[in-house]
């Protein structure tokens, strides 16, 4: 038996001569048995049901646990069970959703603010920030964004270091091919154990010096034909030029990023601009309902279903000033701006119906100017020559190796010399070591020509799915500013009925909802109507050259 009592616990323990007291903090207990029920959206409650203080562990021989009664297993086969079943509604809501979701179209329950929690993120939505913060707002239009992205943003910076890197990794193929040359001047002391060798002369010393020379050389070699240096130097060029294509590849898609940041930002502007709008008219409607209370032409529960739709407009317009700030936030953080720095955007979300090319010749300008498959068949090169070294292996090589320096007591009492050897290297078996490099850079060849299918299919489903949104978003938008005239039109009929006493205001408040879900289906659809814009001309290759073209209003 168990009490608490003051931050701690006693535990009372059956003995022969009565109940016997221990006591302990509530940390000290271990769970038994854990269920953790989701009572309601964010609420977590924790149930311990039975759990054995840590400090009676000396006076388990007295519990006599074999005399355990059916009853107490019983009990305990229930709390299992009950457990069980705790965890099946919480299952049934996770499922079902929380309760917590965006404002539907047929109401407008109250928003909640979305908290990020942090997680491995893109690099092209990270920068290098440039300068301080200044307490001026500076106005920032969409191809100023673009431009500050190509130079700041992270994802474009780490390719231009790869970029360098495959630089200096053909750089190091190439050194196998050149000439090696280098010096050494050398001070020599030295004395010799003829006997110690074997060398014994009658009256001939049989130790030598000590005695000292010195020698000034200059030491070339050059490798005259080597096929494995010369297809892995291949290899490394066709490497760079393969990283060239990528660092293309990343501007793109850093104007793919930093435009989707602008865009969103702009869709979030639009947000709180609709919302200030709808907290005017909801609190405009919740006045007159006041009035009209007052006067005994209405009554209370208009008023508070008014009210009720004015606290919703409220608490939306928090979250529509909470989001459009953190997307400012986003969109500095991609473009490299000190994350404090106000911006201000300048530029709007312009539609203008796009002319697009036919499927056929979409992919073949793709196919031509994709940097990123471009790249991937640079790699595939790469990869051949690398197989053609790996085999080459088994090949002879020939080079050559010379020295000529001044040889003497000293330099004043010296004469030249020199050395030229050309040699010929002949494998005959080296350990199995030239069969696993062909092995693995076949393997390497296989997977870069895999790689460089995928993606010339992914490239082919990218232009169609761009293709296919850009002509359901320009459908949506051209429903969308029709359903924002109706709505529009809807809730002026309605106030002026409610006005007139025709009515109450449920169909005012009704068609208020219409009407903010009439405004977010415009801007939602506005923005992905744009967004899909960006992503033909990436999935083209060449977002970083039209990118103002296809964005422009007309």
């Amino acid at each position: 038996m168990q009490q608490v009592c003051g931050g701690r616990v006693k535990s009372f323990v059956k003995r022969d001569a009565g109940w016997q007291e221990y006591q302990h903090g509530i940390e000290d207990h271990l769970p038994a048995i854990v269920c953790i029920y989701n009572a309601a959206p964010g609420i977590k409650i924790t149930c311990c049901l039975g759990y054995v203080p840590p400090r009676l562990h000396m006076h388990m021989e007295d519990l006599n646990l074999e005399r355990e009664s059916p009853q107490k297993k019983v009990t305990v086969s229930a709390a299992l069970m009950l457990c069980w079943f705790a965890l099946l509604p919480g299952q049934a809501l996770a499922q079902g959703g929380s309760g917590y979701s965006s404002p539907s179209t047929d109401s407008a329950p109250a928003a909640s603010i979305q908290v990020t929690s942090p997680s491995n993120q893109s690099p092209y939505s990270g920068s290098v920030p440039r300068g301080t913060a200044k307490p001026e707002v500076v106005s920032l239009t969409f191809q100023d964004a673009i431009d500050l992205g190509l130079k700041n943003n992270l994802g474009v910076l780490l390719q231009s270091y790869n970029t360098i890197s495959a630089r200096g990794r053909k750089w190091k193929e190439l050194s196998e091919l050149l000439p090696n040359v280098t010096a050494r001047v050398s001070e020599n002391v030295a004395q010799q154990n003829l006997a110690a060798e074997g060398l014994r002369f009658p009256g001939f010393p049989t130790v030598v010096g000590p005695y000292g020379f010195t020698d000034a050389r200059v030491y070339l070699s050059q490798s005259i034909l080597n096929l494995k240096a010369l297809n892995r130097q291949r290899g490394a060029a066709d490497d760079e030029r393969a990283a060239q294509f990528s660092y293309k590849d990343a501007r793109d898609l850093v104007v793919l990023a930093t435009g989707n940041a602008y865009l969103q930002a702009l869709s979030g502007a639009a947000r709180l601009e609709t919302a200030e709008a709808q907290l005017q008219t909801a609190q405009a409607l919740f006045g007159k309902a006041t009035d009209q209370q007052n006067a005994g032409l209405s009554p209370a529960i208009d008023t508070l279903r008014a009210q009720v739709e004015f606290q919703n407009r409220q608490q939306q317009l928090i979250v529509a000033r909470n989001d459009f700030a953190k997307q400012k936030l986003a969109l500095v953080r991609a473009i490299g701006l000190p994350v404090g720095q106000e911006i201000a955007l300048t530029s709007k979300a312009p539609y203008d119906a796009m002319i697009t090319l036919g499927i056929e010749e979409s992919l073949q300008q793709a196919y031509a100017s994709r940097a990123d498959y471009l790249a991937a068949a640079q790699q595939v090169r790469a990869a051949e020559h690398y197989r053609k070294g790996a085999s080459a292996e088994y090949f002879p090589t020939i080079d050559m190796a010379a020295d000529y320096g001044d040889l003497g007591v000293n330099f004043g009492n010296s004469h030249g010399t020199f050395t030229f050897a050309g040699r010929l290297n002949i494998p005959i078996f080296q350990g199995g070591k030239v069969h696993a490099d062909v092995l693995q850079s076949e393997a390497t060849l296989r997977q870069a020509r895999s790689q460089l299918e995928n993606l010339r299919g992914q490239i082919e489903y990218e232009v169609r799915t761009a293709l296919l949104d850009i002509e359901a978003a320009n459908q949506q938008v051209q429903v969308a500013r029709s359903s924002v005239d109706l709505a529009e039109q809807t809730l002026t009929q309605a106030r002026d009925r409610f006005s007139a006493g025709v009515t109450d205001n449920l169909e005012v408040v009704e068609a208020q909802q219409t009407v903010a879900a009439a405004h977010e289906s415009y801007i939602s659809s506005l923005y992905a109507h744009n967004l899909a814009k960006l992503e033909l001309v990436r999935a083209m290759g060449f977002a970083e050259q039209r990118v103002r073209q296809y964005l422009q209003s007309k």
